[in-house]
């Protein structure tokens, strides 16, 4: 497990070919499987450093490399996909999500929803642990600047960056950090079970990110977000978390292998935003859908956007 998006309802959470009709989804010849053994629980794995977590991220980093995935193309020839495709993959994962809320990444369960998104602009806040040096500091608050601007042209809604105020948090922090995190995180998102809370507290080395967003009266309507990043990772990881957490806490809730050219998918294939993933945003804030919609209302207005994105891709 890579990243998880938490949607917590506290009542009153370069252009790819296009090769037309396609179906299953196309895979690269002998994909390696990405997952390992299971982690221990937290509380099996006592006192482990952050120089121990840089290491064992750098091997994974490394490790993916080699084996051709953290792709960084958007989508090539060898990842075609269509309208209908385009539309079937957003409903699977507008509609969807990996974890049940109440119990926090403790539980995995795919659980039917509604459609989440953001009414009011997005304002960006990176956060810095003590020990991420000011020049790392600085290299990512690049980064997530010029991502935020390739968002929000993407989904055609305001996101930006602020220095403070923000309602999307995104923490860059090391292990023990994070572990200190509680206080200000109830200060944020107020009313957060302490299952939730714990299991983004005490994540396990397999889940490199997380990011969690606040839908007051479950209502669609995203009014804040967090998300926390290992300050322990390699340039790459990092930049890959970036991107997933970010833009998954737009509102893009689930992860599905049939998900593809796309980074909201398990199997690490992509590191950054695909062609795809763009097209997913541009349908998720456009108009004629609404937070709250249920897949049966949605269905018929995603195929109509996806086709109007991809004419003649049908």
């Amino acid at each position: 497990m890579r990243a998880v998006l938490l949607t917590l309802a506290l009542l009153a959470a370069a252009g790819c070919a296009r090769l037309g009709p396609v179906d299953p989804v196309p895979r690269p010849p002998e994909r390696p499987e990405r997952r390992t053994a299971p982690d221990p629980a937290p509380s099996a794995m006592p006192g482990i450093s952050s120089r121990e977590l840089a290491a064992y991220y750098r091997d994974i980093e490394k490790s993916f490399l080699l084996r051709g995935l953290l792709r960084r193309d958007g989508g090539g020839p060898d990842t075609p996909f269509d309208a209908d495709r385009l539309a079937r993959t957003f409903l699977e994962l507008a509609f969807y999500e990996e974890y049940a809320p109440e119990a926090g990444i403790t539980l995995a369960r795919q659980t039917e929803s509604q459609l989440h998104r953001w009414e009011r602009p997005v304002r960006i806040e990176p956060r810095f642990g003590a020990s991420v040096a000011p020049a790392v500091r600085s290299r990512d608050q690049a980064e997530i600047a010029a991502f935020a601007g390739r968002l929000s042209r993407a989904a055609q809604h305001p996101i930006s960056t602020v220095d403070a105020d923000g309602n999307f948090v995104v923490y860059i922090v090391a292990e023990a950090e994070r572990q200190a995190l509680g206080p200000e995180i109830r200060a944020l998102v107020p009313g957060i079970s302490d299952r939730a809370l714990q299991s983004v507290l005490d994540l396990p080395r397999s889940t490199y990110c997380v990011v969690f967003a606040l839908d007051q009266g479950d209502t669609g309507r995203y009014a804040r977000a967090v998300a926390l990043i290992r300050a322990e990772h390699p340039d790459l990881l990092r930049q890959s978390c970036f991107h997933e957490e970010i833009a998954q806490g737009l509102g893009i809730a689930n992860d599905s292998p049939r998900a593809r050219p796309s980074i909201f998918n398990d199997d690490e294939e992509f590191a950054l935003l695909t062609d795809m993933d763009e097209y997913l945003l541009n349908i998720l804030y456009d108009p004629r859908l609404r937070p709250g919609m249920s897949e049966a209302e949605a269905r018929p207005i995603v195929h109509t956007i996806a086709r109007e994105l991809l004419p003649g891709e049908v």
